[in-house]
């Protein structure tokens, strides 16, 4: 269960208190309850997307050119125009505002960013002030540490902190920080360097900003080690924010080390778990760079997601058609993904131009009522193979299913109710078509194009399904190779079978089936990373399949896969091949075939 930290907590009470101006959108299902910094998945704009991209047109003056408060101030009135009606209600700018286009910053007498007079005339508080007249909320970015160039040879004064300069809160030996070592690492065990933080969230929280977008954090983005951890940075930002008592939203960035999930959670509302989705290319994004990993990294973390901190997958960037670089497939397909991860859902699209596709993909209701609902998000039903089952169940006894074709030719995909724990009839509706599609038995299969996707809610009629729990363990089994039993404190039994590598096999004996048939029989294991395994039942051909990561070696996930089994007895052997397997847990099988 997700609970609040006393932060957030403490946020939410402060909410409460505050103008119209600065209110929590609060969807109509829950005005009735306290709102809370993050209680949903945030909706909104930023403007990376463009600035990163060499589309034509789109920087004109160099690289990140088009960050400028006339162009934040064009999106801004679309948004209002075009997406607020649907909840999108934040708009976000990111790097760069405190830097002309040769990336030359500019700073306060007290080494805080200030605003480039070229890009943002009017500066950073008119620009908030101009947002929150829209009715939307205003967020801005910052990187981790103490900029270089800030520190100026350790003589700026740190504002409210007597005697204090930029030597005073950095280590003594410069060690550099964050994804880009653009900054000195901040030294949190001197006193005045909370000083420092504290003048950073007064100064934006002056300003009026919502949203503070915290980037190059680490560990994760590549970097590992002391200098990169800044978990105390985060720490420090969090006790800034709660003194101010302003409910700002604090984002962290980019590629957070999921064995820091924990100080994530515990002190910001929201975590990216994957690189840029920009290409830097002549589009916005493109499938292979680096839209599509995300099917591979976001499963690990669907556990630590939940009201006041979300997982952010980054950018949706599917509305302007030609620059988004994608097929309409692959848009919907990136939509839907984000909708069922539950995602924030920030676009970096061009809304002065989204085209009606792009525009009916950013606005379908019931697509945005999976991202903001109370369900938790879904995960892979299935393997991380080519052909995907994502689901989570709602409150209401229904689930959320999508249906993914990651391939690059067409294929049918289908969703086993088995799968999803009943049997028999369910009643599917399609989300992005607003269809009810009628009623099916056992399953429902679609053809889909390459990279494509369908939504459904499922309403069982069924029965639920009733299994067979075999142990990986068991004396009764066959290990062989490096296979070995190994203690596991989070597994049925409290053991598993581990070290399935190099040719080491896993043969689970006596499996007892009343009729022949294809059972989709569900794999509990553990696997810190993703890993493959070849499957097979009584000697027959093996079928490989990708196992998602479950974020550690102490964290047991589950999928199902499709086995043919024989009437009577039947052995099910899990093969390493040539590579490393995940270590599996048990497994149940259904007392009848799908």
């Amino acid at each position: 269960m997700y609970s609040l930290t006393p932060v957030r907590a403490l946020r939410a009470m402060v909410v409460l208190a505050l103008t119209a101006g600065f209110a929590t959108h609060i969807p109509a299902a829950h005005a009735d309850t306290a709102p809370t910094v993050a209680a949903k998945p945030y909706m909104g704009w930023s403007s990376w997307s463009m600035q990163s991209s060499k589309y034509p047109g789109l920087n004109p003056d160099g690289d990140y050119s088009y960050l400028t408060e006339a162009n934040v101030t064009k999106q801004t009135d679309a948004l209002a125009a075009k997406l607020k009606k649907y909840g999108y209600d934040h708009v976000n700018i990111d790097a760069g505002w405190w830097r002309d286009n040769s990336w030359k910053p500019e700073y306060d007498q007290y080494g805080r960013q200030a605003a480039d007079p070229k890009r943002f005339p009017s500066g950073m508080k008119a620009v908030a002030d101009r947002i929150h007249s829209k009715g939307l909320k205003a967020g801005i970015y910052l990187p981790a540490g103490l900029e270089k160039e800030a520190y100026n040879g350790g003589n700026t004064p740190i504002r409210n902190a007597d005697g204090c300069t930029t030597a005073d809160i950095v280590y003594s030996d410069l060690r550099t920080t964050n994804g880009w070592d653009s900054s000195y690492k901040l030294d949190f065990s001197r006193p005045c360097t909370q000083k420092y933080i504290d003048s950073q969230a007064q100064l934006i929280a002056g300003w009026g900003y919502d949203y503070l977008k915290l980037d190059g954090v680490g560990p994760g983005s590549g970097k590992s080690g002391d200098q990169y951890d800044n978990v105390a940075d985060v720490a420090a930002w969090n006790k800034a924010i709660t003194a101010i008592g302003r409910p700002i939203h604090l984002e962290l960035s980019w590629s957070l080390d999921y064995g820091h999930a924990a100080d994530w959670k515990k002190y910001s509302n929201g975590w990216r778990i994957d690189t840029d989705v920009e290409c830097y290319c002549n589009t916005l994004v493109s499938w292979e760079n680096s839209v599509d990993d995300r099917w591979d990294d976001a499963p690990a973390w669907t556990g630590q997601a939940g009201p006041g901190g979300w997982n952010d997958l980054d950018s949706l960037d599917v509305g302007n058609g030609a620059m988004d670089g994608l097929t309409k497939a692959e848009r919907q397909s990136y939509a839907t993904l984000w909708a069922v991860a539950k995602s924030p859902l920030f676009t970096g699209d061009d809304l002065t131009r989204l085209d009606d596709y792009g525009l009916s993909l950013l606005t379908n209701r019931e697509v945005i009522a999976v991202d903001q609902s109370d369900a938790p998000p879904a995960r892979p039903l299935t393997p991380s193979d080519s052909q995907q089952v994502w689901a989570a169940k709602n409150p209401n006894g229904t689930y959320t299913v999508a249906l993914f074709n990651l391939a690059d030719a067409p294929a049918a995909v289908s969703a086993n109710w088995t799968a999803l724990g009943f049997t028999g009839k369910a009643a599917v509706r399609d989300l992005w078509n607003h269809e009810d599609l009628g009623t099916y038995t056992n399953k429902v299969t679609q053809a889909l194009p390459a990279h494509g996707s369908r939504l459904f809610t499922v309403t069982p009629h069924g029965s639920a399904v009733t299994t067979t729990a075999y142990e990986a363990e068991a004396t009764t089994n066959t290990l062989s190779g490096n296979a070995n039993i190994a203690d596991c404190s989070a597994c049925s039994g409290a053991h598993k079978v581990g070290n399935l590598y190099l040719g080491g096999k896993l043969t689970i004996n006596n499996i007892v089936v009343a009729k022949a048939g294809t059972y989709q029989v569900k794999i509990a294991y553990v696997s810190g990373d993703a890993r493959s395994a070849l499957i097979s039942a009584n000697g027959n051909g093996a079928t490989s399949h990708k196992f998602p990561s479950t974020g550690d070696w102490g964290t047991v996930g589950t999928v199902s896969v499709p086995v043919t089994l024989k009437a009577g007895a039947n052995t099910v052997t899990f093969d390493s091949g040539s590579g490393y397997a995940p270590d599996i847990d048990r497994i149940d099988v259904p007392k009848s075939s799908s």
